[in-house]
C-alpha cells in the first residue's frame, strides 16, 4: 500500500527531476510538426485578444509529455479585461481535432458561451471562431476548453476584470494563482481505468486492522452496521478523489512543487491574491502559515469581508484574499488535496531566492455518517442551527414545487437517507482541525438582496452515481438519455440539490448567476459555482435573465459527461 508520505514524496521527486531539466536549459525537441515549445505564461490586456490552441511539448515531471495550451503556455495567459468595454477573441485551433473556449461565469449571449452542440458546433481544426460581447462584471474569472478531456490537458487560464468603480478594500499588489492538476498520462486512459476501476488511484483503502480499530471503539454490532451501509451503497469512505496524486502532479500557476510559484511582497504592503481552481478533478484545502487571510470576494463577486485561516476550494470557484505579510521573508502557500496525496506549493516571498519551509500535510481522513446524510446527530457533528437550516432562511411562504423526472436504478446505488443543509460545515478533512476554514454559511454579499424577487416555482435535482460501477447522472438519468431542463424567461427560480453520493460535486449553471441561499435572506452571495456536499442539500435561487440553450453540469471532468443538462430558456 502506497501511504500519503510515499505519495508526496514521489511527487516531489518527480518535480526536482522536472525542475532539474528546465534548470538545465535542456531543449526538448518536437518529434512532430506543428507542435510548440512551452512559453512563459504572461498577461494579455486591451479589447482584441488573438488566441491560439495548440499541442505543445512540457515537461512536468521529468519526462517529456504533449499538453494542449494556448498560445503555447501552460496555464494559458491570464487575459486582462475592463468592465463596459466590449472584447473581440479571435481563436484558432491549431490541433488536429475540434476544440472551445468557455468563458467560466462570464455573463454574455449564449451563442458566445463556447459549449460545443450547445452555444455552437465548436472550432474545427484550422478554423478561427471570433467570441465577441460587452463585459458586464468584473472580478476573478477563468477560461478552459468544453471539448473532450482538453481541460486536463492544459486549456485554462485566468481572466481578471478591473472594475468601473474603485473595489470597496485597499491593496498595494496582486498575484493570480491558478492551481490545477496535470498528469502525462493521456486523459482517455485515466477515464477508462476509472470505468474498469473506480478506486484505481485511491492507495487509501481499508484493511483489516481499520475493522478491529473500529470494534474497539464502538463495539462490534455498530462497527458491523456501519460496515454494511457503505457496502450497500458500492462506496468506501476513503473516496474523497476519484484520481489522486499517484498520476496527478499539483501545479500552482503552471510550477510544481519543486520548482514553487513565487509572488514576491514588501514588508507592511497588502497583497491581493486571486485563487482559481482550474483543475479537472481536485480540491484543495489552502493556507498560509503564519498570515491570516482576508476573504473579499467569491467567484468574482464582493462579499463582507471574512478572516480564516483556511479555505477549501472546489473545482472551478474562485477566491480572492487580501494578506498582510509583517514579519517574516518568505511564506509557502499551501494547497493540500482534498485526500491528501499531494499539494500545490507556492512562495510569497520578499525575494524568489528566499523560501518559506513546506508545512506537513493534514492526516487524511474517511468520510462519516455525515457524509452519508445518515447522521443522528447532525447538529453536534456539524455545528449548525438544524432548525434553522431546515426551513432554509424562513421562507415566507410555500413555494410551487415542479417535479422533475427521477430514476432510481443499477445508477443509483448510493442514497442519502437524511440530506440537511451543512453550510457551516468545513467538510471532511477540515473539522475541527484548530483553524478557522471559511464555510458557506460565512460568505454574505455586499448587495443587498433584501427586496430581491420572491421564487416563483422550485426545482429538486439529485445528484446520482454508482461509485463501484463509475456511473454518474443527474435524477439517476444520464446526459445522453435526459430531455432539456425547461426555464420560463423573467422567472425567478429556487433550485434545491439532493447529493446522494458521498463525492463533492461543484455544480455549475451557465449564463445565469446563482445566488446561494447561506444563511442571511438579506445578503445572498452570488456565485457561478456551488459546492454540492456528500449526502447534503443545498439550496439557491436563479433570475432566469438570459434566452437561449445553455449547459448545466458537474465540473468534476470525468463525471461531467453523463452529469450533465442542458437549459432551454424561452
Amino acid at each position: 500500500m502506497k501511504t500519503t508520505q510515499q505519495l508526496s514524496r514521489r511527487t516531489f521527486v518527480k518535480g526536482v527531476v522536472a525542475s532539474t531539466v528546465l534548470l538545465s536549459g535542456m531543449t526538448l525537441s518536437a518529434k512532430s510538426n506543428g507542435v510548440k515549445q512551452r512559453q512563459q505564461t504572461r498577461e494579455l490586456s486591451g479589447t482584441e485578444f488573438h488566441l491560439t490552441i495548440d499541442k505543445t511539448l512540457v515537461n512536468i515531471t521529468g519526462n517529456p509529455s504533449y499538453a494542449t495550451t494556448v498560445n503555447g503556455m501552460l496555464q494559458g495567459p491570464t487575459l486582462r479585461w475592463r468592465e463596459g468595454d466590449t472584447l473581440t477573441i479571435h481563436v484558432t485551433n491549431n490541433l488536429s481535432e475540434s476544440s472551445s473556449i468557455h468563458w467560466h461565469g462570464i455573463i454574455l449571449p449564449f451563442h458566445m458561451d463556447g459549449v460545443p452542440s450547445i452555444s455552437y458546433e465548436g472550432i474545427a481544426p484550422g478554423e478561427t471562431f471570433t467570441y465577441t460581447f460587452t463585459v458586464q462584471q468584473s472580478g476573478t474569472y477563468w477560461y478552459h476548453s468544453h471539448s473532450g478531456f482538453q481541460e486536463q490537458t492544459g486549456v485554462y487560464g485566468a481572466i481578471v476584470i478591473e472594475p468601473k468603480e474603485k473595489d470597496p478594500f485597499a491593496y498595494d499588489r496582486e498575484h493570480v494563482l491558478v492551481l490545477s492538476d496535470y498528469s502525462d498520462e493521456k486523459p482517455a486512459s485515466i477515464y477508462r481505468k476509472l470505468k474498469l476501476s473506480a478506486d484505481y488511484y485511491n492507495f487509501n483503502q481499508r484493511t483489516v486492522g481499520d475493522f478491529f480499530a473500529e470494534v474497539k471503539e464502538k463495539g462490534f454490532l455498530e462497527a458491523f452496521k456501519e460496515r454494511e451501509m457503505w457496502n450497500k451503497m458500492r462506496m468506501s469512505d476513503r473516496d474523497l478523489s476519484d484520481v489522486t496524486g499517484y498520476t496527478y502532479t499539483f501545479l500552482m500557476s503552471g510550477q510544481n512543487p519543486a520548482s514553487r510559484f513565487s509572488a514576491l511582497f514588501k514588508k507592511g504592503e497588502k497583497i491581493r491574491l486571486r485563487f482559481i481552481n482550474a483543475a479537472a478533478m481536485t480540491f484543495f484545502d489552502v493556507r498560509i502559515p503564519g498570515l491570516k487571510m482576508h476573504v473579499v470576494a467569491a467567484d468574482g463577486n464582493n462579499i463582507q469581508p471574512v478572516d480564516v485561516d483556511e479555505f477549501r476550494i472546489g473545482v472551478a470557484e474562485t477566491y480572492d484574499v487580501i494578506v498582510e505579510p509583517q514579519d517574516a521573508d518568505a511564506y509557502a502557500i499551501f494547497a493540500q488535496s482534498i485526500d491528501r496525496s499531494g499539494y500545490a506549493l507556492g512562495n510569497l516571498t520578499t525575494d524568489a531566492k528566499i523560501l518559506a519551509d513546506v508545512p506537513p500535510m493534514d492526516p487524511r481522513e474517511a468520510l462519516t455518517l455525515t457524509d452519508m446524510g445518515m447522521s443522528k446527530d447532525m447538529k453536534k457533528m456539524s455545528g449548525m442551527d438544524m432548525k434553522k437550516s431546515t426551513d432554509m432562511q424562513g421562507m415566507k411562504k410555500p413555494i410551487p414545487l415542479t417535479k422533475l423526472p427521477i430514476k432510481w436504478g443499477v445508477g443509483t446505488t448510493m442514497r442519502a437517507m437524511n440530506p440537511q443543509y451543512r453550510l457551516d460545515d468545513p467538510g471532511v478533512g477540515l473539522r475541527n482541525n484548530g483553524r478557522r476554514v471559511l464555510t458557506y454559511a460565512d460568505l454574505r454579499s455586499l448587495r443587498s438582496t433584501k427586496d430581491d424577487r420572491y421564487p416563483d416555482r422550485e426545482i429538486i435535482l439529485h445528484l446520482t452515481g454508482n461509485m463501484d460501477r463509475y456511473m454518474w447522472s443527474i435524477n439517476g438519468i444520464k446526459y445522453s438519455e435526459s430531455q432539456p431542463l425547461e426555464f420560463h424567461y423573467g422567472e425567478r427560480l429556487r433550485i434545491t440539490y439532493i447529493n446522494d453520493t458521498m463525492m463533492n460535486h461543484p455544480m455549475h449553471l451557465h449564463g445565469m448567476w446563482s445566488d446561494l441561499e447561506s444563511g442571511d435572506e438579506n445578503h445572498l452571495v452570488r456565485k457561478h459555482t456551488i459546492i454540492s456536499q456528500p449526502g447534503s442539500k443545498i439550496s439557491f435561487r436563479v433570475t432566469v435573465d438570459a434566452k437561449g440553450a445553455w449547459a448545466y453540469h458537474c465540473h468534476l471532468l470525468y463525471h461531467m459527461t453523463d452529469m450533465f443538462r442542458k437549459v432551454v430558456v424561452a
